[in-house]
């Protein structure tokens, strides 16, 4: 089962779930949004399975500091159209397993992700 894991590689998040996965010797290729980027097409199938509102990683800064208008009044092309502007601004991890896709990491999601 092919497993990718998106995010970027000093987040601090993301090196729990890294860490969560290598421990477990679970088989991942690694996608760097600085390094890589991302594309619309991938954004959008992400917020058709998800939902763009829990892609968008309003708790953080790259976020919170973008002016209030910028804030104000987002929908779903708005919000891509921000991600993909600052990929910081995508929740971390997103993490697709096959057909699965899952956002953020708690340990416990990743037990049944994985179970």
């Amino acid at each position: 089962m092919a497993v990718t894991i998106y995010g970027i590689k000093n987040c601090d998040t993301m090196k729990k779930a890294r860490a969560w996965l290598d421990e477990r010797k679970i088989a991942y290729s690694f996608h760097d949004y600085k390094a890589s980027g991302i594309d619309r097409t991938t954004l959008q199938g992400w917020a058709r399975k998800a939902g763009w509102e829990k892609l968008l990683n309003r708790a953080g800064t790259t976020f919170r500091k973008l002016p209030d208008a910028d804030k104000a009044n987002i929908d779903e092309a708005s919000a891509i159209d921000l991600m993909l502007a600052q990929p910081s601004m995508i929740k971390r991890p997103v993490t697709v397993v096959g057909e699965k896709l899952h956002v953020g990491f708690h340990s416990d999601d990743f037990a049944r992700l994985f179970g």
